[in-house]
């Protein structure tokens, strides 16, 4: 008999693909239900379905999930004694509200300033051995004009004897 069941992910779930994971998940299953970001950075999912196949739905999303980068500290699946009416294609609903797309500018703008500290490293890294290198070349010029300098004035010496 099909169930409903509340299924929550916690650790390292979010903003790496994760919910996209779950919903191809739960389509290749055949199996109704949706899955959304939660505010505590959690991922929690909805779906129906017996309770072997969600017990085999949840092993592949956390073999499927750690293998595309995701951290899951727990996976949390408990049946509901409510039989909610959920979409028949698995879905992942978008929560973005202003807090979140939020907190993704502020993570973008941290990223993009490590960017910028790093390229700037890389821009003065270069200047000094820019600088380092222009020096050297002076420095082997130089001795190369001594050393042609002493060398005229040897032959010099030996053209007059």
């Amino acid at each position: 008999m099909q169930k409903c069941h509340s299924i929550i992910v916690t650790g390292k779930v979010q903003d790496i693909g994760f919910r996209s994971i779950v919903e191809h998940i739960g389509r290749s299953f055949g199996i109704p239900g949706l899955v959304f970001n939660a505010k505590d950075g959690s991922v929690k999912i909805l779906c129906s379905g017996e309770d072997s196949v969600i017990d085999n739905f949840t092993q592949t999303i956390k073999v499927r999930g750690t293998e595309n980068g995701a951290e899951i500290a727990s996976i949390k699946e408990k049946t509901l004694s409510i039989n909610i009416d959920l979409p028949d294609e698995f879905l992942k609903a978008s929560s973005d509200d202003e807090n979140n797309s939020g907190r993704k500018l502020d993570k973008g703008i941290f990223l993009l300033n490590n960017i910028d500290v790093t390229l700037t490293n890389m821009s003065v890294d270069n200047k000094t051995g820019f600088n380092n290198v222009t020096t050297d070349l002076k420095t082997g010029f130089n001795n190369v004009t001594t050393g042609l300098t002493r060398l005229e004035a040897i032959l010099e010496k030996i053209a007059n004897k």
